[in-house]
């Protein structure tokens, strides 16, 4: 599984398969978020399945679904939320992207520098300029 780290508590991914769920805790994390929508497109897990999977591994699951282009600020205070838990994070959706985006909006409303948000998300491959002009 490619996932990319995007600081000390946080890495996101594309879609994951329940079958990959072990290795993501055997690597540390703590709790699974799944940022696309139920049924985006056909032949992905379930919310169900993806619980299940993250149960089995010791992990918790939490699903704050959107589709691209409609990122909200519950979303990224529901994100912003779960982080402060302190523990470690994998967020995934179709390519990652939007699971980039919702990290930096909530880091935002918890006063991180946007300068090193944009600097981690371009080492990953993301470009989150959309939301640093936002918040």
């Amino acid at each position: 599984m490619d996932f990319k780290t995007l600081d000390q508590q946080v890495s996101v991914s594309e879609e994951l398969a329940p079958g990959a769920v072990q290795a993501l805790a055997d690597a540390g994390v703590e709790l699974l978020v799944c940022n696309r929508p139920e049924h985006e497109s056909e032949n992905l897990a379930t919310f169900a399945e993806l619980e299940q999977a993250a149960r089995d591994a010791g992990m918790e699951f939490a699903a704050i679904p959107f589709s691209r282009g409609q990122m909200q600020p519950s979303h990224s205070e529901a994100f912003a939320d779960l982080l402060s838990s302190g523990k470690r994070v994998h967020a995934f959706c179709r390519t990652g992207n939007r699971s980039c985006n919702l990290w930096a909006a909530a880091r935002c409303t918890q006063g991180a520098d946007k300068r090193e948000l944009q600097a981690a998300a371009q080492q990953a491959g993301y470009d989150i300029s959309g939301v640093l002009v936002t918040y």
